[in-house]
């Protein structure tokens, strides 16, 4: 069984589970359900941010642990004093070691969009995200119909959240909904785990002018995000790369640092031309 197919069959149960366990009206008594959200697309186009959405994630399928003690106090807070644009938060325990726990701390610690990286199925995660604080959901095309996105991007958006839809290539574009703020395309080859950033420069020109446009994973360097700008891309889900460092607010706050280096460097070459 494919990776993918795997984790929606276990999804499905589990979603199953908690909603018998912990029902709808109990999640819309939280704090944060009511509470103003914070815009990701916003923080995203900010001159004084980095476009990095970094992010907090234990361990991978693929990869195993990565840093499976990690402080999400630490980790949160320090992202964001690096100069990131805004958090992602894996939320999947089984596959990923993630928690709502996680959420709901990153969330209390930090004001900043906070997206919910979680494979979503079902309505129920998404007012689970928004009692939990998230700002931002993940709609992965490649695990739902073009009329599922549609219905749960519709959905979030009538919770006041914000949807990131992920793309893995060219054939998951008509999956686009007007309710998408932002498209995501991920580098990451789900059937090898390869990575190509030349993924997301080959599919920059195919997408909507009116969506915000990510890139994701794979991005480990401060040239293929100023290359990755220039086609056209605001934001950089970057995770891995930072949570495999010892301590990855510091691996984001020196790619922070070189991304301004470099866009200076070309800014002072293009003046004297």
């Amino acid at each position: 069984m494919h990776i993918l197919d795997k984790i929606i069959a276990h999804k499905r149960k589990e979603v199953a589970h908690r909603k018998e366990r912990y029902p709808v009206r109990l999640l819309e008594e939280q704090l944060h359900y009511t509470a103003p959200t914070v815009s990701m697309v916003q923080y995203l186009r900010r001159p004084d941010k980095s476009g990095i959405i970094a992010e907090f994630k234990r361990r991978s399928p693929s990869k195993g642990d990565i840093n499976a003690h990690a402080d999400i106090e630490a980790v949160t807070i320090g992202y964001m004093q690096a100069g990131a644009s805004g958090l992602s938060v894996l939320t999947d325990e089984t596959f990923f070691g993630g928690s709502l726990k996680d959420l709901q701390q990153a969330r209390l610690l930090n004001f900043c969009p906070i997206l919910r990286k979680d494979f979503i199925i079902d309505e129920y995660q998404i007012v689970e995200a928004r009692a939990r604080g998230a700002d931002v959901v993940l709609l992965i095309a490649e695990c739902l119909s073009a009329r599922e996105v549609a219905r749960l991007a519709a959905f979030a958006k009538n919770l006041a959240l914000e949807v990131l839809l992920e793309l893995h290539s060219a054939d998951q574009l008509d999956k686009i909904r007007p309710e998408v703020d932002m498209v995501g395309v991920n580098n990451r080859n789900l059937k090898d785990f390869s990575v190509r950033i030349e993924t997301s420069l080959e599919l920059a020109g195919r997408l909507p002018a009116e969506v915000a446009r990510v890139s994701e994973s794979g991005i480990s360097n401060a040239a293929a995000i100023v290359q990755l700008k220039a086609a056209g891309y605001e934001g950089f889900l970057i995770g891995e790369y930072f949570m495999s460092a010892p301590d990855p607010a510091a691996r984001c706050r020196q790619l922070v640092q070189e991304i301004r280096r470099l866009e200076t460097v070309s800014l002072t070459q293009n003046g004297a031309q």
